[in-house]
């Protein structure tokens, strides 16, 4: 095998285990970012995972990983097949609502 094969192979291998290792993480669905919902939830790409932050944003955070089928776009089936990788830890469930200014 010739270095730039060797390089290639190892470069593959590298990212197969980052990825595995960022999936196995449980991912906090009141405060991850769209990027880290697509990459932890399996059937979830941008497009649902921006669809799931715009609902916390439009609706406060999640109170139970139910909820997530009340998001155009997510069904419990993919709720189900997650379960074990959504966590919501209290500590960052509530994010408080922005004031309007005093005029």
């Amino acid at each position: 095998m010739n270095p730039a094969s060797k390089l290639g192979a190892t470069l593959a291998a590298c990212a197969l285990l980052v990825s595995s290792a960022w999936a196995g993480e449980p991912v906090d669905i009141n405060t991850a970012s769209t990027e880290q919902l697509a990459a932890a939830l399996d059937g979830v790409g941008q497009s649902k995972a921006q669809a799931i932050v715009d609902y916390r944003d439009r609706h406060g955070p999640f109170r139970h990983i139910d909820e997530l089928v009340n998001v155009k776009g997510i069904g419990l089936s993919t709720v189900d097949r997650n379960r074990d990788a959504i966590i919501i830890q209290a500590s960052g469930a509530s994010k408080p609502k922005p004031q309007k200014a005093e005029a």
